[in-house]
């Protein structure tokens, strides 16, 4: 494994960047069209990826090694913009709202956005210290087939209802003050890390 993945990527003052974490276990085509159209719709210089040692709220029993999910996931986010990190491990972080913490007191002139999928929205409320990280950074959540009025009407959502802003104001989510998040509809992906993994299984068990 490359040291420098295992390092926080460089980033001057100023800077917008967008931090899309998750296990990538695998990473797929949807992944980085969620990155790609954040990168454009909030005007973003860069999209951190993080490739997460492990999220807590999963089952770990098909997870890939972080070195494998780590070179996958390079492969899949092919373009310079997008820089894929696994800084998480060495640090020992388990929790997004430790990573969130450690890059807001170590980059402190740098516009930090978290961005998820809807699904993740739906369960939010459960992730440790949830409240802590709507009110430390700005918010993305991306739509996901079939999760647009689940996400919307989630928990967490139905708290930081006060917060959210408008879609046609997302080039502003960067610069705002937290708590403030929106909700991005658009181009969409059927692809699926759980769907992916239990064909590699079908295929594995009929070899």
């Amino acid at each position: 494994m490359a040291l420098d993945r295992m390092k926080v990527p460089y980033a001057e003052s100023g800077m917008r960047i967008g931090l899309f974490g998750g296990s990538f276990n695998p990473a797929h085509e949807g992944h980085r069209l969620v990155a790609l159209q954040c990168l454009k719709r909030l005007q973003l210089d860069r999209v951190w990826i993080l490739v997460s040692p492990g999220n807590p709220l999963k089952d770990h029993t098909d997870l890939d090694s972080l070195d494998r999910r780590l070179e996958q996931t390079i492969k899949v986010m092919d373009d310079p913009r997008l820089q894929v990190t696994a800084f998480e491990a060495p640090l020992r972080f388990t929790y997004t709202s430790q990573t969130i913490a450690y890059l807001r007191e170590t980059h402190p002139g740098v516009h930090f956005v978290w961005i998820m999928g809807a699904d993740s929205l739906m369960s939010f409320d459960h992730w440790e210290n949830w409240e802590t990280i709507a009110a430390s950074v700005p918010m993305a959540i991306y739509a996901r087939p079939g999760s647009a009025l689940r996400a919307t009407r989630s928990p967490a959502a139905t708290a930081l209802a006060e917060a959210r802003i408008p879609e046609d104001e997302a080039t502003t989510l960067a610069s705002r003050p937290a708590p403030a998040w929106v909700y991005l509809r658009g181009v969409m992906s059927t692809a699926s890390s759980t769907a992916i993994r239990q064909a590699r299984a079908r295929t594995a068990a009929t070899q």
